[in-house]
């Protein structure tokens, strides 16, 4: 077991996450698919797409026939047929043989190619002129140019996108194998805090950190289950954790993670059958106070109860793990892009610990600039009205202004 508030390194924390299993995987229909992970790797059941068949609207032609010709020197074909869509074509070509055919028609047999309408002129209800030459498989897909039968296309752990889902429909795959999502309990502490449709009297605040970790938590791929306020009351805190622990992966509360008289989370989550602490402290800013827990019910993780520092501590400590739980690697910041850009000013740091500063971005001659928001942890507005962070190495005093950083943009 951890020493309470033995202050670890951020990757130490990631490599505890990393260890982790991933879920059980459930069956799920197609349309449940999106922003779903793969339990297992999508392999091609069959060529895709299966025939040979028109990317473009015009005539199916041996391709040999065509050569040479232009608009000086056209060349002349006989219609012999038009390729009906969602049939396989009862006929075939023979030399100087064309036949009319629409985007995604079944070529003929003897046809390796489509000469484009805007290419042709019609003569007579027989005869096409035809002004440019196509080579061999031109304006066509094969039968494998999307996918050949037992060929890999998605691998396991996958995040579906919606041109996975695309993919998956062309396979004729109905239902699809994916990681359960983790169920998120949320918990939010503090006798100052009040529902959102409170009217705060002064000394109080209504309840951020539960809206913004379940709306996290849901775009992360967890399910979030609020289970609402709990006063600053060891019994009370139990039993809202005991109900989470029943139902749910993990456990996310907000507040009283700090060390201070009235700190008394790390107590309550250990006094569950089997709990073991894994981390209280990390070498962060914002995030020191981090709590884990591991229990055999689930895991209990405690969040500083600051908004900006709450929601920064979910991306760089949580996310890894329910992106661990879904089957992917443990990695922080997991839907964030990233953006060079050259700060305009100094971010003074401690050494000793990584720090995660708000930017606001702005271009300038082509180039990002970045401006650090200097904001306490507990104003939500930093984080609107920066577009992201940036990351201070934890053995640093600080960047310089000129410094060229990478960051962290928030996801949208």
């Amino acid at each position: 077991m951890k020493a309470f508030f033995q202050v670890q390194d951020v990757d130490a924390v990631h490599a505890l996450a990393q260890e982790l299993p991933p879920l059980p995987a459930e069956e799920v229909p197609l349309e449940q698919a999106l922003g779903r992970v793969l339990a297992r790797p999508l392999t091609a059941p069959a060529d895709l797409p299966g025939f040979t068949r028109a990317t473009m609207d015009g005539y199916a032609v041996r391709a040999r026939d065509t050569f040479g010709a232009g608009e000086t020197a056209p060349g002349f074909l006989d219609i012999v047929g038009e390729v009906r869509m969602g049939r396989a074509p009862d006929f075939s070509l023979g030399p100087g043989q064309c036949a009319r055919i629409g985007t995604g028609g079944m070529l003929p047999a003897g046809a390796d190619a489509v000469v484009m309408v805007e290419h042709t002129r019609l003569l007579d209800e027989t005869t096409v002129e035809v002004a440019a030459s196509v080579a061999p498989g031109g304006n066509t897909l094969g039968p494998t140019d999307d996918a050949a039968q037992g060929q890999e296309l998605l691998p396991l752990g996958q995040r579906l996108r919606p041109q996975d889902v695309g993919l998956l429909a062309a396979l004729g795959q109905e239902k699809i194998m994916v990681s359960r999502r983790p169920k998120v309990g949320i918990i939010s502490t503090g006798d100052e805090v009040v529902p959102v449709g409170s009217s705060p009297t002064p000394g109080q605040v209504r309840d951020v950190n539960t809206h913004s970790l379940a709306a996290v938590v849901a775009r992360a791929g967890g399910e979030p289950l609020p289970l609402g306020l709990v006063p600053d009351n060891a019994g009370a805190l139990r039993e809202a954790t005991a109900r989470s622990l029943d139902g749910c992966d993990l456990t996310l509360l907000s507040g009283g993670s700090s060390v201070g008289v009235r700190d008394f989370t790390s107590e309550v989550f250990l006094s569950f059958p089997g709990a073991e602490l894994l981390v209280h402290g990390v070498a962060v800013s914002p995030g020191k106070p981090f709590l884990w827990v591991r229990t055999p019910s689930g895991h209990l993780l405690g969040l500083p109860g600051q908004v900006a520092s709450c929601l920064v501590a979910f991306y760089l400590l949580v996310e890894p793990i329910l992106e661990r739980l879904q089957g992917r690697p443990a990695l922080p910041f997991a839907r964030f892009a990233r953006v060079p850009a050259v700060l305009v000013r100094n971010i003074p740091s401690a050494p000793g610990r990584e720090e995660y500063l708000r930017v606001a971005l702005r271009q300038e001659n082509g180039h990002w600039l970045a401006s650090p928001l200097f904001g306490k942890s507990g104003l939500l507005t930093t984080l609107i009205q920066g577009q992201g962070l940036v990351r201070v190495p934890k053995d640093c005093e600080g960047l310089d202004a000129s410094e060229e950083v990478e960051v962290l943009l928030f996801p949208n």
